[in-house]
């Protein structure tokens, strides 16, 4: 089954120079939430950045079910939510929590 997603292609701009990808749920691309919550981890393969990137909605069955996560380019994401981009240049270990209902994220 194809996904639809919340943005064209042809609505991606570039937004960042990384050239690297991360993994994201459907809760961002497909339904088009924010990111409420991301972290980053060592890279598991060439061009990973580490970034793990959810709403913060999402359920453990939710994130098992692997057709509800998918590998994009880092600044696809940063097009669906632009309030990342000030943090995506943190190190390995960084976990970041969106404030509800603001573009503010707190370290945790």
């Amino acid at each position: 089954m194809s996904k639809k997603f919340k943005l064209a292609a042809s609505e991606i701009t570039p937004l960042i120079e990384a050239t690297t990808t991360c993994t994201a749920t459907d809760k961002i691309t497909v339904e088009g939430m924010k990111v409420g919550f991301f972290y980053r981890e060592n890279p598991r393969f060439e061009n990973d950045s580490g970034w793990r990137i959810m709403s913060g909605t999402e359920t453990q069955e939710y994130i098992n079910e692997s057709s509800n996560t998918a590998i994009y380019d880092l600044n696809t994401i940063a097009n669906y939510d632009p309030a990342i981009i000030a943090f995506l240049d943190f190190p390995i270990g960084s976990e970041f929590k969106r404030r509800p209902g603001t573009d503010i994220f707190k370290l945790i």
